[in-house]
């Protein structure tokens, strides 16, 4: 199987969750990682005792992007897990939310492909982060389910206007991953406890599922085009 020995792999997002765990992934296999995110000294602290490098980006802005860009000499991978949801019904939904879960999740990853494409080599591949509320309406998750979809939707042209290099999505399920914190302890137990119940493989995800996941996407040299549920089965039911 190929391998991601001594690959260069760029991963945007935070220290922790997904990203994070995708990284430790990534180094764990012997790949050299870039971390990039709003908050590099944060990033530096989540990483120290590693050898993962850390730079600084901002995906809602193009220039942020061009001049990472400009640092970078050459990578064999980007991943993007950057997010910001807009959480609520149609009628609790505000201009500013949507365009913000748009800006990070599409508009970013559109952005990173143009400037980063150069970059990498006809093996490479991009990696994004849709969710399953693109195949499943969720209540109060109406404009992250248009997000995901858009996402889906530029993985796919951008796999057709890239080739070869390749171009995939994750769609995560429910993944304990500090987001859903902000629930409290008893409402998060809850909706824990009523997804388990509900998805096929009963029980929650965690951010190492996402990362075994991307392992596989981004060493599989004959996958493209593609958004994968990582989701227990959860757009089934």
């Amino acid at each position: 199987m190929p391998s991601l020995k001594d690959k260069t792999v760029l991963i945007i997002g935070r220290g922790s969750g997904i990203a994070g765990a995708i990284a430790l992934a990534v180094n764990d296999e012997g790949g050299r990682v870039i971390a990039a995110g709003l908050h590099p000294d944060d990033l530096a602290d989540a990483y120290r005792g590693t050898d993962i490098g850390v730079e600084q980006v901002d995906v809602t802005d193009e220039a942020s992007i061009a001049a990472l860009a400009g640092r970078i000499a050459g990578l064999d991978h980007v991943v993007c897990t950057a997010s910001a949801r807009a959480r609520g019904g149609y009628q609790d939904l505000t201009a500013s939310l949507v365009n913000a879960s748009f800006a990070t999740k599409v508009t970013g990853p559109l952005l990173l492909a143009k400037h980063l494409a150069g970059k990498l080599g006809s093996d490479g591949s991009f990696l994004f982060m849709s969710g399953a509320t693109a195949l499943k309406p969720t209540q109060g998750m109406l404009a992250v389910g248009a997000t995901n979809a858009a996402v889906d939707a530029i993985t796919a042209g951008l796999a057709v206007e890239l080739a070869p290099i390749r171009v995939n999505a994750i769609a995560p399920g429910t993944i304990d991953t500090g987001a859903y914190d902000a629930l409290g302890e008893e409402r998060k137990a809850a909706l824990f406890a009523a997804r388990s119940a509900a998805n096929p493989a009963r029980r929650i995800g965690t951010a190492d599922d996402i990362a075994a996941a991307a392992l596989a996407i981004l060493t599989n040299g004959f996958l493209t085009g593609a958004s994968i549920p990582v989701d227990g089965g959860e757009h089934l039911v």
